[in-house]
């Protein structure tokens, strides 16, 4: 029921394409930090042929945990491709070292930029057990329902996961310097062609299909992230029922702007869009729950092949509680993928940036591949989330 949207959204794609466009995460997943002042066991003591165990002194941590500040921009400048300047001497006979202005600019609100650079984008500085950019994402893609949305609707769950260690091994052979975080992406609302009994052309997947997500993400120590497709409601009134998941540390946030349907059409006929204020109410609704749960910031995934499907985009705040990725979702032979990155991703910086990767799309003709990590790592800035459909 599901897979309507991909052939006539593909088509209309493809159409796109013609018309010089394109429609075009190793670690550990979060656990509590318990601080010990000794690891060590205590041995059991006898005592009145009891046995008595000393027991370990538990100190609460601070909340939010410490950030290394220092790693955070080193790996943001890494990201926007950064080559410090280079002192040279004027003539071999001279003592005297020209003094070369250092364009790093650092401020007491916001991480480190570059003087007359986009990247690193200016943002404020996330809270402490910070997944970007400590980690890449890499995600595998798709609705349990259907085959033809992704990974996770075309094979068994154990299939999926030994595919996706295998991706993950590549991007650490690409870049051994980033270790991964797998996640699995799902898609857990759906945009419909029927209206549906209140209007809204959309479905909630069963919390059991989602738990299947999180199950799946947990087997590989990884991250679960939910996708939403509104259609024509809102995130006002579609976020809240989400908010037990989103009170996971190892749950997650997408939002596909496409299939928000503001103009009333039906999803799939046009393409939807988000606004600054959408994307911020669903920011500051994240954060909320990341500051009474105390947890560690949230990862907000939003999907973008086009300039309108993000108006604003300037406006829109990342939070200590929120890393907000901005991720090119379209399809294509590789030369064009590259130029919508740079035409829709580049110019506009907000956080973070990610690149979503098409088995089968990104291979019809006139494609001779697909993008490799190698080949996605010259992209400035570097991706640190990466989706595989």
């Amino acid at each position: 029921m599901l897979d309507w949207l991909h052939g006539s959204l593909y088509g209309m794609l493809a159409a796109s394409v013609l018309l010089g466009g394109i429609f075009v995460a190793r670690a550990t997943v979060f656990q509590p930090v318990v601080y010990v002042k000794d690891d060590t066991q205590a041995l059991p003591v006898n005592t009145d042929d009891e046995e008595h165990f000393e027991p370990t002194e538990v100190v609460t941590p601070s909340w939010p945990l410490e950030l290394n500040v220092a790693e955070y921009d080193q790996r943001l400048l890494s990201l926007a491709r950064y080559v410090p300047p280079v002192s040279s001497v004027i003539n071999s006979t001279s003592t005297d070292t020209p003094v070369i202005p250092n364009p790093l600019r650092y401020s007491s609100s916001s991480n480190v930029t570059v003087s007359g650079q986009r990247w690193p984008a200016a943002a404020v500085y996330p809270n402490g057990g910070a997944i970007l950019p400590f980690q890449r994402i890499i995600a595998y893609y798709g609705n349990f329902y259907s085959t033809r949305m992704g990974l996770l609707g075309e094979f068994e769950p154990p299939v999926v996961l030994d595919h996706l260690r295998a991706k993950i091994a590549q991007w650490e052979a690409a870049d051994p310097d980033t270790p991964v975080m797998p996640a699995i992406h799902y898609i857990a609302m759906v945009a419909q062609a029927e209206a549906g009994s209140d209007g809204m052309y959309r479905a909630v997947m069963p919390d059991s299909e989602i738990e299947k997500g999180y199950k799946m993400a947990e087997e590989i120590a990884g991250i679960l992230i939910l996708d939403l497709q509104v259609g024509l409601s809102t995130l006002e009134k579609e976020l809240p029922q989400f908010r037990d998941w989103m009170s996971k540390p190892e749950v997650h946030l997408g939002l596909d702007p496409e299939f928000s349907m503001k103009t009333g059409d039906r999803p799939g006929t046009v393409i939807g869009s988000f606004s600054a204020v959408d994307i911020n109410f669903a920011i500051e609704w994240l954060s909320e729950i990341v500051r009474e749960k105390q947890l560690p910031p949230k990862v907000l995934v939003i999907h973008r092949f086009t300039q309108n499907m993000v108006t604003e985009a300037a406006q829109i705040v990342p939070t200590p509680e929120v890393q907000v990725v901005m991720h090119m979702d379209g399809w294509g032979p590789k030369d064009l993928k590259r130029a919508t990155y740079y035409s829709v991703i580049e110019p506009e910086p907000v956080q973070f940036t990610g690149v979503k990767v098409f088995y089968g799309n990104d291979m019809k003709p006139p494609s001779t591949g697909l993008l490799t990590p190698a080949e996605l790592l010259e992209l400035n800035p570097r991706p640190i989330y990466m989706q595989y459909q």
